[in-house]
């Protein structure tokens, strides 16, 4: 028999010097097998398959029959093909409304030049059609253009037209003019909805049946609404969606997109269902596999990062488990869409807001932690993806477009300011009515009501007492020029002091964004919702001025008289000076430290919303939008101004 173990006197010499040394020789072990475990993934990525899709371009292709299908020979795994031949779908979100026209060439040949070959981006209802019959695809807004120049570039396009987008957009992007009817149901068979939706396809999709790849363009795909799972409402509508793009000549392959949960609730037979994940699970495809056999799998959206909520943290993912996580995706042949590859900035009004138990309003800036900064900048998540994909591409991916370098320009101390109440005399005439309504129903903008910005209802009142009234989403309630307290979804009432004589009652209140997601959508009016009461008495004979703040508003603003910014000032106000950006201006981020809430705008352009809750602590300036030497920037502060503006090189969260 052998000896004993541990307890044996046969214990050789040899053995004793092996137990005494292995702390010292295990971590030099451990180290050896984490090496050797790295150099297998880097030869895994190496040897796994390479792809060439370079005769599989806009560019290359001229003559076509086939576009985007699928296939599945019942040996393989199903696949996709493009114009026959084998096509994985490596695609990045970029929205154009989003990013200044005059930087899409820029952020498109980024995309191409990180390996992708597929630009994604939603069309927003809301901005293009922002009064009903009025319709709106210019300068920023030129949906055509930015495809067509995709083409140009090299990359194929997929459209997600809506009518819901959802995209952290006001209303999830469907024009605010639906809520003026309240038996109008949103994203059901409504007739009144889906009269809305024909009228506007019959405008949108005539503009999209020649950028279609039968017609030579460059668009392979199309997504009928968006994330319809998550609502479910009425079981027709997206029947209805599908059957409407196919009457009017949309012959590409069309897709759904929904959560990998409500895949069952939201797919429509003979169309290729998709999710949107946030990260590569077990069961992440049950769903799909369960409306769907022998289709191969698309992510229409792959969660790179996530949006921000003002007074939340700001949200940061990781680079490697991205670039981990979408080799595996390559490995496994999955085509992929990134969403977002850049995000850009919701300019102006433009943000949606999320329901948490209350009104919760999206930031400005829209960066999402993306591929490429809010700014267009490389970061370290594009460098880890450009190098993957360069591993399993044949041909050598196009040069890297040189970086947009930012500037520093001096402090800008507003000179001049006009309190809010100077300024009425330069807005619209007022509406004049019996009871307060919302923006919605404002007889304004022909009969569309007011989409963004504030309302201000004023009412002469004789006497003090406890003040009732229902404000979306914020109010400022004021007696004459003085403020008195304020109002939102939680705080309903206030008491107002007593007075002698008469006095003006005065209430500011604002859109900080509609929802843009649940049911919650339906009722997003804004503005005064209802009766006021002063003890329970209604108020009567409401002066409603609408501050859209538009561009024309800012050129009849310049006629009025400024005066010199005084020490202090409390209360709403618009702040002027002067941002000088020398003879080439760049891209900057501007800081209004010590200021609180309010908007900004340069040479009339509405940057976006400013507060000091953060998370975001800067607004980004486009060089694009200033002009060489002086700029007039103005600020709408609502509260109280800080000492001056300051530029930074690069943004603060």
């Amino acid at each position: 028999m052998g000896c004993q173990p541990l307890l044996s006197p046969c214990l050789s010499w040899k053995r004793i010097l092996g137990i005494f040394f292995l702390p010292f020789i295990l971590p030099n072990f451990a180290r050896r097998i984490k090496y050797e475990n790295n150099l297998l993934y880097a030869r895994a990525l190496q040897l796994q398959s390479r792809y060439n899709f370079s005769h599989l371009t806009p560019l290359q292709l001229k003559n076509r029959s086939v576009g985007l299908k699928t296939k599945s020979t019942g040996w393989t795994k199903p696949y996709f093909t493009l114009e026959g031949h084998k096509f994985l779908i490596f695609g990045g979100s970029i929205h154009y409304f989003r990013v200044p026209r005059e930087y899409w060439q820029d952020r498109l040949l980024k995309l191409k030049a990180c390996g992708f070959n597929t630009v994604t981006t939603y069309v927003p209802w809301n901005l293009h059609e922002p009064q009903r019959g009025k319709f709106d695809f210019s300068e920023n807004l030129d949906l055509e253009a930015f495809v067509l120049l995709a083409a140009e570039i090299g990359l194929w396009v997929i459209l997600r037209p809506g009518p819901y987008i959802c995209s952290e957009i006001d209303l999830g992007g469907l024009p605010s003019w639906l809520l003026q009817d309240p038996e109008l149901k949103l994203r059901t068979t409504s007739p009144g909805f889906l009269e809305a939706v024909d009228k506007y396809f019959d405008h949108l999709i005539p503009r999209v049946i020649p950028l279609q790849y039968s017609q030579g363009g460059p668009v392979i795909a199309l997504q009928v609404e968006n994330e319809y799972g998550a609502y479910a409402q009425d079981v027709k509508y997206m029947p209805y969606l599908h059957k409407t793009l196919l009457q009017r000549g949309i012959v590409e392959l069309l897709l759904t997109s929904d959560g990998e949960k409500e895949v069952l609730k939201g797919h429509i037979k003979g169309v290729l269902a998709t999710v949107n994940l946030k990260k590569l699970r077990k069961n992440a495809f049950s769903q799909l596999y369960e409306v769907q056999r022998g289709k191969p799998l698309l992510i229409m959206e792959f969660w790179v990062g996530w949006f921000d909520r003002w007074g939340e943290s700001h949200h940061i993912t990781n680079a490697d488990n991205l670039e981990y996580n979408v080799s595996k995706l390559i490995k496994h042949e999955i085509s992929f869409n990134l969403y977002m590859f850049h995000g850009g900035t919701n300019f102006g009004f433009m943000n949606g807001a999320s329901y948490m138990g209350r009104h919760v309003s999206v930031v400005t800036s829209y960066d999402y932690d993306a591929v490429l900064t809010e700014a267009g900048d490389y970061t370290e998540k594009y460098f880890k993806l450009r190098k993957l994909l360069e591993n399993v591409s044949v041909t050598p991916l196009p040069s890297l477009p040189k970086p947009t370098l930012p500037a520093v320009y001096p402090p800008v101390k507003p000179s001049l300011y006009l309190p809010l109440w100077d300024v009425l005399s330069y807005l619209n005439e007022p509406v004049k009515l019996n009871q307060p309504v919302n923006m919605e129903n404002l007889p304004i903008n022909n009969g569309s009501g007011q989409s963004y910005g504030f309302v201000l209802y004023e009412t002469r009142i004789c006497s003090g007492g406890f003040l009732w009234a229902h404000a979306h989403d914020i109010a400022e309630v004021f007696l004459n020029e003085t403020i008195i307290g304020f109002l939102n979804e939680a705080v309903r009432g206030l008491r107002i002091p007593q007075f002698r004589d008469c006095q003006l009652l005065r209430i500011l209140v604002e859109n900080q964004g509609r929802i843009n997601y649940s049911w919650k959508m339906q009722n997003e009016q804004k503005g005064l919702t209802g009766s006021v009461t002063i003890n329970n008495i209604t108020l009567e004979n409401f002066t409603i001025y609408s501050l859209e703040m538009k561009t024309s508003f800012f050129e009849r603003l310049r006629s009025a008289t400024w005066r010199p910014v005084p020490l202090r000032y409390l209360g709403p106000a618009f702040y002027r000076g002067t941002l000088k950006a020398g003879s080439s201006p760049k891209d900057t981020f501007l800081r209004l430290q010590n200021w609180h809430y309010g908007f900004v705008f340069i040479n009339g352009q509405n940057l976006g919303r400013y507060w000091n809750i953060g998370p975001q602590r800067t607004l980004y300036l486009p060089g694009t939008w200033l002009h060489p030497e002086d700029n007039e920037i103005i600020v709408f502060e609502k509260i109280m101004s800080g000492s001056d503006i300051q530029s930074t090189d690069k943004p603060m969260l």
